[in-house]
């Protein structure tokens, strides 16, 4: 199953790798333009936007999984049956940007928290960090990782998503010994403005990971990767 991709920035040496998914009846151009913050506040970063593998319910628009699925099929089971393309396109990107799972960023909006979310509790090692905007998982998690850091950022004002559901996801995390951030932004709908980029952004230049925390309370010495998002 092909996709589409659309380069924002790609540097000789990459550092850093952020991976974009864009929101039902989006698409990867689109996407790209939220790619464009990312690219300027991480100069060694290759970005790249991906476009959903099924059309959409617009002209131009794609799609991850049907939103509202076929009698047969439970909303997990959607999601399920499209995750090895998902992996796949984390996995094809790393390999082709030379950066390991750590140095990696996945970027979702909407649709595309979905899938990013649901591919970090499907494979833990995929990637450092989760970016969510406006998403929430199909269910929620029963295990949490230490091998990465889920940021949740969500308009109060989203009637599309709602806000208990980042919330819900926040609390179970949390609860599970995850590494979760939550930041709500007031009146905001089911959209990214700056002030959610700039959240997005601070967390991954200034929010150090606890997994290194624990490898230094534990004496481990940390893998280079601690300075990748700094």
């Amino acid at each position: 199953m092909a996709l589409r991709y659309v380069v924002v920035q790609q540097p000789v040496q990459a550092a850093q790798l952020f991976l974009l998914y864009h929101g039902a009846d989006d698409n990867p151009d689109a996407m790209a333009q939220i790619g464009s913050w990312f690219a300027q506040a991480f100069p060694d970063a290759q970005v790249v936007s991906v476009g959903a593998p099924y059309a959409g319910n617009v002209p131009q628009g794609r799609q991850w999984f049907m939103d509202y699925p076929a009698q047969d099929r439970s909303p997990q089971q959607c999601v399920d049956a499209v995750m090895p393309v998902f992996i796949e396109s984390v996995r094809h990107w790393q390999r082709a940007a030379g950066v390991r799972p750590e140095a990696t960023a996945l970027v979702g909006f909407s649709q595309g928290s979905t899938m990013v979310l649901e591919g970090v509790k499907a494979q833990p090692e995929l990637a450092g960090r989760v970016v969510a905007f406006s998403g929430r998982y199909t269910t929620l998690p029963e295990r949490a990782s230490r091998r990465n850091t889920i940021h949740l950022i969500h308009g109060d004002d989203d009637e599309q998503v709602p806000l208990q559901h980042a919330k819900a996801a926040n609390q179970r995390l949390t609860e599970l010994g995850g590494d979760v951030t939550l930041d709500v932004v007031d009146d905001l709908p089911h959209a990214i403005d700056e002030r959610s980029m700039a959240r997005a952004l601070h967390h991954l230049q200034y929010t150090i990971p606890r997994r290194y925390f624990d490898e230094a309370l534990s004496g481990a010495k940390p893998n280079d990767d601690v300075v990748m998002f700094l």
